[in-house]
């Protein structure tokens, strides 16, 4: 079925489209970011899984879903590392929005197998 990442966004929280894009654009890179084994700002040093250089060098297929609140967000975050599915998790600083208060915006579920990540998201609804 092949490899992909999913997104899920809060939509409770009402974010205008293009802090909601770039809350997307976060989740999306966060792997990588999260994986980077140099101690220098200025170079980036990620050693891939076989999945994830798979992901990257083919189709880098990504879908964006939907979710109605923080609590089901933190569920399938839940449920995601109690399954070994990588998750990364984008806390807004709330500087231009949420009234200053830091705010589970979304999470980015793989990149890794389909089907274990449709075990996980895959009865939500896309964006």
């Amino acid at each position: 079925m092949g490899i992909k990442q999913v997104i899920v966004v809060r939509t409770d929280l009402s974010m205008r489209k293009g802090k909601l894009a770039s809350q997307v654009a976060h989740a999306a890179m966060k792997f990588i970011l999260d994986n980077n084994q140099s101690d220098r700002g200025d170079k980036l040093i990620v050693e891939l899984s076989p999945e994830e250089a798979i992901w990257c060098a083919e189709r880098f297929t990504k879908v964006v879903a939907r979710c109605d609140s923080q609590d089901e967000l933190e569920q399938l975050i839940m449920k995601a590392q109690l399954s070994n599915v990588p998750v990364y998790q984008i806390v807004d600083a709330g500087q231009t929005e949420f009234h200053g208060v830091p705010t589970l915006t979304c999470a980015a579920f793989g990149p890794c197998d389909a089907e274990d990540l449709d075990k996980i998201t895959g009865h939500l609804k896309l964006l």
